[in-house]
């Protein structure tokens, strides 16, 4: 160990090492900190008093010093930690700029590790400006993950948060999810609820689908620093993922904006879509709904008696088959399970939450004859709509109860349960994801807590922490069955 407790005979040459090395910042375009205002020369004997300032001697006097501990100010609330539940700091590491490239600063951080680790930390957090380049470049080549922005009340400048793992065991934490869009010619059905009741930041309107949580290839969810979810399962491994770090990511969850009644379709099963589509899963899904209009409809199934013979009859001449259609009325709360081969459309003025495996197959076998600026239709993809048909199909959406906690879907691919109040989140096995079904919702974990906005989606990793829900709204939990 190079550093040492500091005393109140280091005051002078700790003082004169933070100048020094502010001075070198400036040069560099750095301006983190400012001799007076931050630090200060009170800081520093507060620091050194509680026992927390350690430091380090060399040949040009006081090399470095460092203020290690347990106390996180009120600015790290902002951050959407990864790591831990026991965390520990470092403040104000400061290495006397004619040292800096030898090592020591590496040196200096093994220590701090050390202490804390004896302190029963199981993780690290800290954080330097936005600006300080070989500050952001010394913690990313400590393998320190960069957690996200913060800002601190009286200071002008910009920060950026880091955190390392320090122990095995350290658990990992929910970590917001920020959604890839479909929208524009992609989804003219769509509309602008996913910004004005949802806070989402939509590339344009109309948006119609925001994939809150996915892994499908140019429409992954990234965290709060913009990596994917495919990189995060591969950083992270098991404790991230469970079982899907070696297998495909199974689910895809959604928030949808119907502002116009969608197009017609079909979803295959696995064994077709593995035939037919390059080995992708096939698409079974589940929709909670969330808001809609009085009377509003969907498409669920084909009446009763159609022959397959008579729906592509029906399919060929266009609106023909609008008869045939099998159409339900729905309310909010109301859950409707869609496995591969029911035939559906989500009505007009619907907004929903859909979790589904992770496929992007739709047959499309009618879009009501509508046509875009240029007089074009939609492609329709009838024959294979036809092959994976299941006229049989007769459910009816079912009405989630009103209870703190509810168990509405339980299917081969993946559960979904409703929580309010005051309750646990079920067990996690691989990983599940938390969507805020209101504005009052907030998830809490040992002395930690992260509060959600409305239609915000949380990663729960396999190693989460016990988790509760709290507030009078709902949220929903969404894991894959196996």
């Amino acid at each position: 160990m190079i550093l040492r407790k500091a005393t109140e005979t280091d005051f002078e040459a700790i003082c004169e090492l933070y100048q020094h090395t502010i001075g070198d910042m400036e040069e560099s375009g750095s301006h983190q900190w400012k001799w007076g205002v931050y630090p200060d020369e009170e800081m520093i004997r507060e620091d050194i008093a509680a026992g927390r300032l350690f430091c380090l001697y060399g040949e040009y006097g006081m090399s470095i010093a460092v203020t290690v501990g347990l106390d996180m100010e009120d600015a790290y609330q902002q951050v959407n930690w990864l790591f831990g539940v026991r965390p520990g700091v470092f403040h104000r590491l400061a290495v006397r700029p004619e040292l800096q490239g030898d090592g020591l600063g590496h040196k200096a951080v093994e220590d701090v590790i050390n202490i804390l680790v004896g302190l029963g930390c199981d993780c690290l957090r800290c954080y330097v400006g936005k600006d300080n380049r070989v500050g952001r470049s010394f913690y990313r080549s400590l393998g320190m993950r960069e957690a996200g922005p913060l800002r601190f009340e009286g200071r002008d400048e910009d920060y950026i948060a880091y955190e390392r793992r320090l122990t095995e065991d350290c658990p990992l934490l929910p970590l917001r999810m920020t959604p890839a869009f479909r929208g524009g010619k992609l989804t003219p059905w769509g509309g602008d609820k996913l910004q004005t009741v949802f806070h989402k930041n939509i590339p344009e309107t109309p948006t119609g689908e925001s994939l809150e949580v996915s892994c499908i290839p140019g429409l992954e969810s990234r965290d709060v620093t913009g990596i994917t979810l495919p990189e995060l399962i591969r950083q992270y491994g098991h404790p991230f993922a469970g079982a899907y770090v070696f297998r495909d990511f199974p689910l895809l969850l959604k928030l949808i904006d119907a502002t116009d009644t969608l197009s017609v379709q079909v979803h295959p099963g696995d064994a077709y879509a593995a035939e037919h589509e390059g080995g992708k899963l096939g698409k079974t899904e589940a929709w909670l709904i969330l808001d809609a209009p009085e009377g509003a409809e969907l498409v669920y199934g084909i009446q009763p008696g159609v022959t397959l013979e008579e729906l592509r009859a029906a399919c060929e001449q266009g609106a023909a088959v609008e008869p045939l259609l099998r159409r339900v009325q729905v309310r909010a709360g109301d859950v409707c399970f869609i496995p591969s081969g029911c035939v559906h459309a989500i009505g007009a003025g619907i907004t929903l939450y859909e979790i589904q495996q992770s496929s992007d197959i739709t047959y499309r076998f009618y879009d009501w004859d509508r046509v875009d600026a240029h007089g074009n239709r939609r492609e329709l993809h009838l024959d294979k709509a036809l092959d994976v048909t299941d006229l049989s199909f007769r459910l009816d959406p079912v009405h989630a109860p009103d209870g703190a906690r509810t168990r509405v879907l339980d299917t081969a691919y993946f559960t979904l349960d409703l929580l309010r109040g005051n309750v646990p989140v079920p067990p996690i096995r691989h990983f599940a994801m938390l969507t805020a079904l209101g504005e009052d919702v907030t998830l809490t974990w040992d002395s930690d807590r992260l509060e959600l906005k409305k239609g915000e989606t949380v990663f729960l990793p396999a190693s989460c922490p016990a988790l509760t829900v709290r507030g009078v709204d709902r949220a929903a939990v969404a894991m894959p069955k196996d």
